[in-house]
């Protein structure tokens, strides 16, 4: 039986009185909910954007409301996120300045929050009448709550478990348009949102080192090189069903557009495999909204797409 590395012990915090909380409360809400994972939400305007005929691009005003309610849903999960795991948190060289291990967010109020946004995001489906959106809300709730709870610690089942929820915004959005998404599309959002939950792995795995385990117990049954070989597999297998979903959408014209798209979309990937091969603490996220050579492949990508449904 192979001895565990040790774990950091949690830093002792010093209280906090009740004025300062009362002080920090709206920064340390604001903190909590993420706003920096709010652009995976962006997800749902996927569907209608690639439905999209001769420029005409239907649907986005309930889309917007699905962008909301994702939101909404997403921070109702990072505040219960934050009280379950706020004791591991308090170990990790990052995550020990959360709001709720800092002691800034009271567990309570982080739980009532969650609550409440949990209301607003089933009121928000509600109100556009779409009943696909609200399934697909509830299943992402439901999923993320189980995760949190037991799942994540199931190596394999959680990558699968992070996954669903991106491709769940997918079909949110999807839902939320009233467009029916080809079954190529929803096999390059699930294997794209697998390259990403595999990619976190490797990068929590490769920036820690030992200290890993204790703060993500799974990670023990992974290794850096299998999660190198199983982002790489995925990416290949990315690129083969993107061009297939290109091949059979839209005009000629547009298929021609589609598959040229195809390039930037390759050199992104190659990217994002030399940008998560670092030993880095930065969140995945981070590396794909914020390196400039990966924002200009997506801004190339982007017009040639757009060229595709002129």
């Amino acid at each position: 039986m192979t001895a565990q590395p040790p774990v950091l012990p949690a830093p002792e915090l010093d209280p906090v009185p009740p004025v300062a909380i009362a002080r920090r409360w709206p920064a340390a809400v604001l903190r909590s909910s993420r706003p920096r994972q709010w652009p995976k939400n962006l997800l749902v305007f996927a569907a209608p954007v690639a439905a999209a005929d001769q420029g005409r691009i239907t649907g986005m005003e309930d889309a917007l409301v699905a962008f909301l309610v994702f939101t909404l849903a997403s921070c109702a999960v990072y505040f219960v996120n934050d009280v379950m795991d706020v004791e591991r948190d308090r170990r990790h060289p990052v995550k020990r300045y959360r709001p709720v291990a800092a002691g800034h967010l009271t567990e309570r109020h982080a739980l009532l929050l969650a609550g409440g946004c949990v209301l607003l995001a089933e009121a928000g489906s509600a109100a556009i009448g779409s009943g696909w959106l609200a399934a697909c809300v509830t299943g992402y709730l439901a999923l993320s709550f189980l995760y949190s709870s037991t799942l994540k610690h199931l190596p394999v089942l959680e990558l699968t478990m992070v996954a669903s929820g991106f491709v769940l915004r997918a079909l949110g959005g999807a839902a939320a348009a009233r467009v029916d998404p080809s079954g190529w599309f929803v096999l390059v959002c699930s294997l794209g949102a697998l390259l990403v939950a595999v990619a976190k792995r490797h990068t929590e795995l490769a920036s820690l080192g030992g200290a890993a385990v204790g703060h993500r117990p799974c990670l023990s049954r992974y290794t850096p090189s299998g999660l190198r070989a199983a982002q790489r597999v995925i990416s290949v297998a990315m690129v083969g069903a993107y061009l297939s979903w290109a091949l059979l959408n839209g005009s000629p014209w547009g298929v021609v557009c589609h598959l040229l798209t195809a390039v930037p979309m390759l050199a992104a990937l190659l990217r994002f495999d030399w940008l998560t091969g670092r030993a880095t603490l930065s969140r995945v996220e981070d590396l794909i909204t914020r390196d400039r050579p990966m924002l200009l492949c997506e801004m190339v990508w982007l017009l040639l797409f757009v060229a595709g449904t002129a």
